[in-house]
């Protein structure tokens, strides 16, 4: 076990697989030394600049605005949590987890291999975080050991083709390349803003936005991003502050009265404290973009080698900040209405609670920006400022209702007040959830063989004009 706790800490570490993946690629090209030293220490340092990015802003001024935010509209329910869920579930199914991510990143190279999907999932913490909900969901089907290891294995490797799949076809278009694709969990509700999107078809892009002379310094995404903020936190806490948020008990806002150090005769006023809260969460997005610039410009080339030798056309999928310099200006409007979105799902949903029973979700700041911020690209890509806005929304509308639908499950399995915000897990968890509680034992396992082999069937006879990537 101490073995493969080594293996499974490096294929969970994002930069240092990334990087293995970019040495593999440049030797299998027969790179001279110094360019493969090159290009796989800049790739891991891309990964660890775009990580640092995220824990920034995750850790500050996201956390900080969604306290605030919640006590400020006196807003209750369930934040929908990747990590929460994952950590409670470790505690059980840790030894499971290693083992179906390490089958299903090998089952992902299979599926590439020998079927049209030729993507390799290269997001090691959403891939642990799956296999951790996969191996919750399939043990209700009273799989454990090697069946349940294999069955996790096949549903892990078939979502890591997938996912990418249905967000090719809009994400080629916010690159312009078939080089890169997108691997993260979030990707049907990409693909639905794309969808919607294409309603607003010959729209003026995000990034074409003329701005009068005098206010073409926004023009900037630093600073159009820290103006925009800025003003959010200042409006935000201004409300909460009102209500009297720093008389509140320190244990309520624990991240933010430390901040603020509450309490003392040295605290921040909350003026100066939004200013810097909001320059701060630009800040974040600049590491964040300067990572996957360097990301992007090492590994892409680095993977030609893999897809030469091992996996022919193999296309790398990457976390969704790789999107976000194609279009800074739809990263912030995305944001926005993805969260407004949120906020707007959260009343209907407290409408229909009070006819049946429902969960309340309310709106997490990190998935509405990381993944709403992802869904504006893809809605700007193909309907410009006006499919930017009506996909972001979409999205956040879904990322709101399919937590809400898949609260039951996780309930049944335990997990009370938990469920995944991102809207792959949730479709993931709905199915597979509700077919382990139908289905038992081995004929659960030979339906999850039978899921991971069905991209390789299709294209065994399936006619080749039909191939899509």
């Amino acid at each position: 076990m101490a073995v493969v706790e080594f293996f499974v800490n490096i294929l969970s570490t994002p930069a240092i697989l990334v990087g293995l993946l970019a040495l593999l690629g440049l030797v299998l090209q027969g790179k001279p030394i110094e360019d493969v030293v090159m290009g796989t220490v800049k790739t891991i340092v891309g990964f660890l600049v775009l990580s640092a990015g995220a824990s920034f802003l995750q850790s500050g001024s996201l956390l900080a605005f969604g306290e605030v935010f919640n006590y400020a509209f006196n807003m209750q329910g369930v934040v929908p949590n990747n990590e929460a869920v994952v950590s409670m579930a470790l505690e059980q199914f840790g030894s499971d987890t290693a083992l179906i991510m390490c089958v299903g990143m090998i089952l992902n190279i299979v599926l590439a291999r020998f079927s049209r999907l030729r993507y390799i999932f290269l997001t090691g913490h959403h891939t642990l975080y799956m296999a951790c909900m996969l191996a919750v969901i399939l043990s209700v089907g009273g799989l454990s050991g090697a069946q349940l290891i294999i069955a996790g294995g096949c549903l892990l490797a078939f979502i890591m083709v997938v996912s990418p799949a249905y967000c090719q076809p809009t994400f080629k278009k916010v690159t312009g390349t078939e080089g890169v694709a997108l691997g993260h969990f979030g990707g049907i509700g990409y693909a639905l803003a794309g969808v919607v999107g294409k309603a607003f078809k010959g729209s003026k892009s995000t990034e074409d936005l003329k701005f009068p002379k005098r206010l073409i310094f926004l023009r900037d995404t630093t600073v159009s991003i820290s103006i925009t903020m800025m003003v959010l936190f200042i409006v935000v806490t201004g409300i909460a502050v009102a209500k009297g948020i720093l008389g509140a008990d320190p244990t309520q806002f624990a991240h933010l009265n430390d901040l603020l150090n509450v309490g003392t005769e040295t605290h921040v006023n909350w003026i100066v404290w939004a200013l810097t809260a909001g320059m701060s969460f630009a800040g974040g997005v600049y590491i964040i973009l300067a990572g996957v610039r360097l990301i992007v410009g090492e590994i892409v080339p680095a993977f030609k080698g893999i897809a030469e030798k091992l996996v022919p056309g193999a296309i790398p999928a990457i976390d969704c900040p790789v999107a976000y310099p194609y279009a800074p200006n739809a990263v912030i409007i995305g944001f926005l209405t993805s969260f407004l979105a949120g906020i707007v799902g959260l009343l209907v949903l407290t409408g229909i609670n009070g006819v049946i029973p429902v969960a309340l979700i309310l709106p997490g700041v990190v998935p509405h920006f990381f993944c709403g911020a992802t869904a504006g690209v893809f809605g700007n890509a193909e309907g410009g400022v006006k499919g930017c806005v009506a996909g972001a929304f979409a999205h956040g509308l879904l990322i709101t209702f399919l937590p809400a639908i898949c609260m039951p499950v996780f309930t049944a399995l335990g997990f009370t007040a938990a469920t995944f915000s991102d809207a792959d897990f949730s479709w993931m968890g709905i199915l597979f959830g509700n077919v382990a509680q139908g289905i038992q034992g081995t004929v659960l396992m030979v339906v999850c063989i039978v899921v991971f082999c069905a991209p390789i069937v299709y294209n065994l006879v399936a006619p080749k004009k039909d191939a899509t990537r």
